[in-house]
């Protein structure tokens, strides 16, 4: 737990280690101010009020003492809580930033969000509201066993081995309620993300909603989340009576121990110094067993608090990926090349290869387009290109240069990249394009999006360039979204440019306009195209047919017809796919079903 508090707090962890210090010195400053009890009551009971003023005027001064102290403690807590906030979110910002791109998927990115929001705030809370007492709740018991073994060692002796035994019963029942905890965070998280989800896609649910199902997923997750709260406070409900039960029968086990030493005082005759230590045992053994009682009653917000450090760990420990070394002279590519040698990868140590031995060259201007079914390793290709992972085997070089070893602004400046799903940002479109390129000027914006069929879309704006997009680019329809990623990518002029499906599940008028940008690009960079629509396959310069991660065909598409394989059924099909849509709107215009 402290070892996850000092990744976050970096150089801040000084003012957690004066924090703990203050904190310890405060436990044992109350831990002997109690014990100034025991002379008190003893001079008081014996009848020796002369005794007593100098013990009386140490406990005053103790408690005063302990009192100032308790409010420095709590400031350097909030101290430590505030830099937590202020600095901890950045260092875990850079650390994400440094993580592999396809490590963000939505459970991911759903998680991250918790951990950065509701994690971070209850982690940030914790010196201030929780450590002071549980420290200071182990430590003052520590001086009680001391003061107990001078007025009765078997008391001490009780109280000395009941704390390993209290922890052990604190570890067990912490671990009983972890996994509901990860489990709650986890529901919470999800939850969290479908009520963003419900706001954000209103257009698709109400479109679809037919008898409530605009609510179903949304109900689902927050019935999952119900659903393992209850169990979180069962078990944390069964945990609290369990740390409750496993104190009383340490105090229990003290007042059997103090019952039998007033029995053996009573029959050697009542001794007055006898009864008056049994009396001042009692008190300490009180205290002793109030302080555990607090730490029990803190021990589900630590077994909570654990369940965020941990997730807050795990996140620490993805690794990033690999940089070179700032003292490493960095190769520039020689050209926009891209060449895969023997490359296999899989997600997972525990999965089966994606990719299995692909070895590709796609030379530099060129235009190459992959194409496979579902699951072939096509956008596992790209995505090695772009890194969004490294290769588990074999390499990936962009002009001759391992991209490995390649800083991240350098292969951000050799890449372009339209994905399928485009995001927008909420601005401008403007603003949008000028993401490629920050600093571009106006007459840079308007060519890009006129290269990319932006201003069909621009001029029937009121605002034009200027009009907004809407959150996630609401405002437009998605072929408008694609053609300003196209503009975006035009705009920033990158050597290489990998296209994934941009084309899919666009009308015909868009798929054009996308096309027609592409067929512009040919010759200017290296294209890498995934895509299914005829018309942009049949302009690639070569044709990569990728099944079960292996290349099974490469060639030109001229070159591939011929060889009447992967590629000549793949034509055939989307001709009769094609042929039959036609066939389908014909019929339904002459009001016939054929």
């Amino acid at each position: 737990m402290l070892k996850t508090f000092v990744q976050l707090l970096g150089d801040d962890v000084g003012l957690l280690r004066r924090y703990v210090r203050m904190t310890v010195v405060y436990g044992v400053l109350c831990g002997l101010t109690i014990t100034t009890l025991v002379p008190v009551l003893t001079h008081l009971l014996l009848g020796e009020v002369q005794l007593v003023a100098p013990w009386l005027a140490a406990l005053l001064i103790g408690l005063v003492v302990c009192w100032i102290l308790r409010r420095y403690v709590e400031r350097a807590g909030v101290r430590v809580g505030v830099a937590i906030l202020q600095g901890a979110r950045h260092r875990l910002g850079d650390h994400v930033a440094g993580l592999p791109v396809g490590w963000f998927t939505a459970a991911h990115t759903a998680r991250l969000s918790h951990i950065v929001t509701q994690g971070m705030m209850s982690v940030a809370q914790l010196p201030a509201h929780v450590f002071t007492p549980v420290i200071a709740g182990v430590v003052t018991p520590l001086v009680l066993i001391v003061a107990l073994f001078a007025l009765h060692w078997p008391l001490g002796l009780i109280a000395l081995v009941s704390l390993p035994l209290l922890a052990g019963v604190l570890a067990l029942s912490a671990k009983l309620s972890r996994a509901a905890d990860e489990a709650f965070q986890q529901r919470f998280a999800d939850a969290s993300q479908r009520v963003v989800e419900f706001a954000q896609a209103q257009s698709v649910l109400r479109a679809f909603n037919g008898r409530g199902g605009a609510m179903r997923l949304l109900e689902q997750s927050l019935e999952q989340q119900r659903q393992s709260a209850s169990k979180l406070i069962w078990l944390s409900t069964s945990a609290a009576v369990l740390n409750a039960w496993a104190v009383h029968a340490v105090f229990a086990a003290m007042l059997i121990a103090a019952a039998l030493w007033a029995n053996d005082a009573l029959q050697g005759g009542v001794q007055t110094v006898a009864v008056i230590a049994l009396i001042v045992s009692l008190l300490l053994v009180s205290r002793f067993i109030d302080s555990l009682l607090e730490v029990a009653g803190y021990s589900e917000v630590l077994s909570s608090a654990r369940g965020q450090l941990d997730a807050i760990r795990k996140l620490f420990a993805v690794e990033p990926l690999p940089v070179p070394a700032a003292s490493q002279a960095l190769q520039a590519p020689r050209d926009s090349a891209i060449d895969l040698h023997e490359v296999r990868f899989r997600y997972a140590p525990d999965e089966s290869d994606v990719l299995r031995g692909v070895t590709l060259r796609i030379e530099p201007g060129s235009m190459t387009a992959l194409i496979g079914e579902s699951g072939s390793g096509k956008s596992t290709l790209t995505r090695l290109v772009a890194r969004f992972f490294d290769v588990s085997h074999g390499s990936v070089q962009i002009g001759g240069v391992d991209v490995r070893q390649m800083s991240g602004a350098q292969l951000a400046g050799q890449i372009s990249q339209i994905f399928q799903e485009t995001y927008l940002f909420a601005g401008s479109i403007a603003e949008n394009i000028r993401i490629g390129k920050p600093e571009a000027s106006d007459a840079e914006v308007m060519d890009a999006a006129r290269e990319a069929g932006v201003m069909e879309i621009v001029e029937r704006l009121p605002q034009g360039l200027n009009a907004p997009v809407g959150e996630g680019g609401a405002r437009l329809s998605g072929g408008e979204r694609q053609r300003i990623a196209i503009a975006r990518a035009l705009i920033k002029d990158a050597p290489i440019l990998l296209v994934d499906e941009a084309t899919a599940a666009l009308d015909a008028e868009n798929q054009t306009v996308i096309a027609e940008a592409l067929a512009r690009l040919r010759g200017r960079c290296t294209l890498v195209v995934i895509a299914h629509q005829l018309s942009t396959v049949a302009m690639a310069d070569k044709i990569v047919v990728l099944e079960a991660g292996e290349i099974v065909e490469a060639g030109t598409p001229a070159q591939l017809l011929a060889r009447d394989g992967r590629y000549a059924a793949f034509l055939n099909q989307r001709r009769v796919a094609k042929g039959w849509r036609m066939g389908q709107k014909a019929s339904g215009a002459s009001g016939g079903v054929h």
